[in-house]
């Protein structure tokens, strides 16, 4: 990438594959590995901001660990000595979880990991330190900055960690999505994301928003990588489901909600049909089988009921210790009541029944992440209307680098499966990434 006005931070941070390879051949130890990361945080974080904090003393203490472990051909893991960045609303024990909130200015050192972060350092990875979030992960922005132009933002509400990522400060790093949180900071910041269904993963030891949605996921440079990431994490029923249809259709859905995106955006869209299909893959485009935007308004509304009770308790804290879109959603959410509520679960429902009635269990959909690429400034965390049906749908979902727009400014696409399919696609979407090149 080209540097722009000298804001541009962007460089790949290698693979997760390959580093986890190279170690295991004996071409780098953990220890190396490291100590480059930490030098390249040193370089860049001052500006992309990236970090709430970075344990150097101990990542080198556990990849010293690690190299005279790996001297004698013993290994954790398939990340064995692959270091990660961990989203500051999951806890990692022994250390404070702040969620980027005033009201947690004093809050305590955690007294275990999150499970995401248990299975994490049971692959072997090396948990490097913590990287910033939006306000209990709602849309109140994190400091973080955009790797590719720095007047921009990186999305939210895993901000940090998709920064963290694009700037080539760490392989690896976890999110959370509860509406777009984990997929819109890959797209902004030109990385790839593995959300699993929702639900799916535990959130044990993650600040809850709206547990109905909450799930953690993972970022890598490419899409093969964030797939590793998941693969050495994920629970043993994500495979439960058995797979016949290994050729599955690729979905391009004709839906008016896309009226919403730059032409650039459909460009690229089209443009990476193109590819997939000139790779052999079978392509069709299909009329939405249900509003798209109804399912965006209602997931929206749903997540707003959710973390009104869960966040009940922030109206009683001084208005400058809150957040002012958070404050305000949980003063909103407050009013819809249950019955509301339940029906939009059932609404929810029917439309999950109606999309799933068209498109089948193995059909992977190709959607944009955003109607833009990231927008200037840093008031606001983006857009998230794209992937919010996804959220509401319930399947695993990939984020896919696909090029750049104007300003050389990244652009995302999603490939969409079906709820429980996530083995499907921890195998399907490598192959279809390899149609569309990621540049450096």
């Amino acid at each position: 990438m080209n540097d722009t006005s000298n804001k541009s931070f962007a460089a790949s941070p290698g693979s997760v594959v390959e580093i986890a390879a190279n170690i295991r051949a004996g071409n780098t130890t953990p220890s190396d590995v490291v100590q480059g990361y930490l030098e390249r945080i040193a370089a860049v974080d001052s500006a992309v901001n990236a970090w709430v904090s970075v344990d150097d003393a101990g990542a080198l203490s556990e990849a010293s660990e690690m190299t005279r472990e790996a001297a004698r051909g013993e290994y954790r893991g398939p990340l064995h000595g692959v270091p990660v960045a961990i989203k500051d609303i999951c806890d990692v024990a022994g250390w404070p979880t702040r969620c980027n909130s005033a009201t947690r200015a004093n809050a305590g050192l955690a007294t275990a990991d999150a499970d995401i972060v248990a299975a994490l350092r049971n692959a072997g990875a090396i948990v490097l330190g913590k990287t910033h979030t939006t306000e209990f992960a709602y849309y109140d922005p994190s400091p973080a900055r955009n790797p590719h132009n720095t007047d921009h933002t990186p999305g939210g509400s895993s901000s940090g960690s998709g920064a963290a990522v694009g700037a080539g400060m760490v392989p690896a790093a976890v999110g959370t999505q509860t509406v777009a949180s984990v997929n819109r900071p890959a797209a902004y910041c030109g990385v790839s994301a593995f959300k699993p269904s929702t639900r799916s993963m535990s959130a044990y030891g993650i600040a809850p928003l709206a547990p109905m949605y909450d799930t953690p996921g993972v970022y890598g440079w490419s899409v093969a990588d964030a797939v590793a990431v998941y693969n050495a994490v994920c629970p043993p029923h994500a495979h439960a489901v058995e797979i016949r249809e290994r050729t599955p259709r690729v979905l391009v859905l004709d839906d008016p909600f896309l009226g919403e995106a730059d032409g650039e955006i459909i460009t690229a869209r089209d443009r990476v049909a193109a590819q997939l299909r000139e790779a052999g893959h079978v392509v069709e485009t299909i009329i939405s089988p249900i509003s798209m935007e109804a399912l965006n308004d209602v997931q929206g509304h749903t997540t707003v009921y959710e973390l009104a009770r869960v966040h009940a308790a922030l109206l009683e804290f001084p208005e400058d210790q809150v957040g002012s879109v958070l404050r305000q959603a949980v003063i909103d959410g407050a009013e819809i009541t249950d019955e509301i509520y339940r029906k939009e679960r059932h609404e929810i429902n029917a439309m999950r029944a109606a999309f799933y009635d068209v498109v089948g269990p193995t059909d992977i959909v190709l959607w944009p992440s955003a109607p833009t690429t990231a927008p200037a400034g840093l008031e606001w965390t983006g857009d998230r209307r794209f992937i919010a049906p996804w959220t509401a749908l319930g399947g695993p979902v990939v984020s896919m680098p696909s090029g750049f727009g104007v300003g050389d400014m990244p652009i995302g696409m999603l490939l969409a499966g079906a709820p429980g399919y996530d083995r499907h696609m921890a195998e399907i979407a490598p192959l279809l990434a390899t149609a569309v090149p990621q540049s450096e």
